[in-house]
């Protein structure tokens, strides 16, 4: 099993559970979980994650399904966002 930190922002926070504090919330997985496995976990749908990162690095959406979880790792997401 793997333990990571997953934090969803703006519009995306409503897939938090209840009780989940400061955007985020701990999450086990097993072993050789991607992002999107944890995604898929509280039905974040793909295309509302437009920004993902981990530890502070973007991840491109080539790797969100091959990229294997670490134990520690802080997965964060964003939606699309407009801008005048």
């Amino acid at each position: 099993m793997v333990t990571v930190e997953f934090k969803l922002f703006a519009t995306l926070m409503e897939y938090l559970p209840a009780g989940a504090q400061d955007h985020s919330v701990r999450v086990e997985l097993s072993e050789g979980a991607t992002i999107f496995d944890l995604m898929d976990k509280y039905r974040v749908p793909r295309t509302q994650a437009h920004l993902v990162v981990r530890n502070g690095l973007f991840v491109p959406p080539s790797q969100r399904k091959t990229y294997q979880l670490q134990d520690g790792d802080v997965i964060a997401l964003w939606p699309p966002v407009a801008g005048g």
